[in-house]
């Protein structure tokens, strides 16, 4: 066995041995989008449904919080927190698991409370999460001092940070590309590129991990959602941080610079969580072609930009490209007035 080999035998190995707590229906469907492929004229396109990982409607967020949970519990904690903005998948994703798994869930939410609540945050409240409005801050910056609240008051709590995105929530993603390298050896296909959303960080980096883990030759372009993540400094160096973080977990010797990471930023219109002509007509695109929902935060914008790049000639007619749906569903319900603007 050949020392590449080795290190890989090992580290698939390693990443069986982390705290998991199994939340997600799995395999989610790879499945091919001939119509939608048809009409742009373009490369063969695939799409992976983490739109049907099942835990509280789904999402790719729930890859995440299974490695995060597992951790958590093994720390013998009561309560999870965690923020992000009032639609946020991700929050709504982690107050499900923290339900299923008999924890309590604090969420540290961005604005204010609406009268009545929709989308996410309606499916948070369901799940019996404890919100925190914190006005302009959005991306978890109140959770240290919820934390130390909680601590006051004799809870546990573990700190999920914003997105799930650490080096033990991209574990997940790792793991999702050790899935989609099954599905494409049972089916005899190949992938040339991988489109995602890139906001976080931790699915990006952990994908870009999980490619090199698993010997696929694929790359990834990351459609920036929100002016390059969360935190100061350039995203692509905080990608390769992240990923050299998930790859000293699994003892990996690959070591990851910013130039490994292609975050396209072309995309991101008036900021985050604002629907424009772009994630209006991707939407329209899949729902119409293919019954397939995307969301207007995230797989929305993603999926417009791939629309762009295949448009422009990005890719040849005889590639296969993998768009990643992260889901997002419940958050087109906050969104109808905007989404609907231009109808026919």
């Amino acid at each position: 066995m050949s020392d590449t080999a080795h290190e890989r035998r090992e580290a698939f190995s390693r990443l069986d041995r982390f705290p998991r707590t199994r939340l997600t229906f799995l395999p989610t469907p790879l499945v091919e989008l001939r119509r939608l492929g048809r009409l742009l004229g373009g490369p063969r396109l695939l799409m992976k449904r983490d739109d049907m990982t099942g835990l509280g409607l789904g999402g790719n967020k729930t890859r995440k919080v299974e490695f995060l949970l597992g951790e958590a519990l093994v720390q013998g904690c009561d309560t999870v927190i965690t923020g992000g903005a009032t639609q946020s998948n991700h929050c709504r994703q982690t107050s499900a698991a923290a339900a299923a798994a008999g924890l309590e869930c604090h969420l540290a939410l961005g604005g204010t409370r609406p009268d009545s609540p929709g989308g996410n945050l309606l499916l948070d409240l369901l799940f019996g999460a404890v919100v925190h409005w914190c006005g302009e801050n959005r991306k978890g910056e109140r959770i240290p001092e919820i934390a130390e609240e909680l601590r006051a008051k004799g809870h546990v709590p573990y700190v999920i940070p914003y997105g799930g995105s650490n080096a033990v929530g991209a574990l997940g993603l790792v793991a999702a590309i050790v899935e989609l390298r099954g599905q494409l050896e049972e089916q005899g296909q190949k992938v040339d590129c991988l489109v995602v959303a890139s906001s976080s960080g931790g699915t990006h980096a952990g994908m870009v991990v999980g490619l090199d883990l698993c010997g696929l030759a694929a790359r990834i372009v990351g459609i920036g959602i929100d002016k390059g993540g969360p935190g100061e400094g350039r995203y692509e160096s905080r990608l390769a941080a992240l990923a050299n973080e998930v790859a000293e977990l699994l003892h990996l010797e690959t070591r990851y610079t910013e130039d490994r990471f292609d975050v396209r930023n072309d995309y991101l219109g008036a900021g985050y969580g604002a629907v424009g002509d772009l994630e209006r007509e991707a939407i329209r695109l899949v729902a119409r072609h293919e019954g397939v929902l995307l969301d207007p935060v995230y797989t929305g914008r993603a999926m417009g930009g791939l629309v762009d790049l295949i448009r422009k000639g990005e890719f040849g007619k005889d590639e296969t490209v993998l768009f990643w749906h992260t889901g997002g569903a419940p958050a087109v319900f906050a969104y109808g007035q905007d989404l609907l603007i231009g109808n026919r």
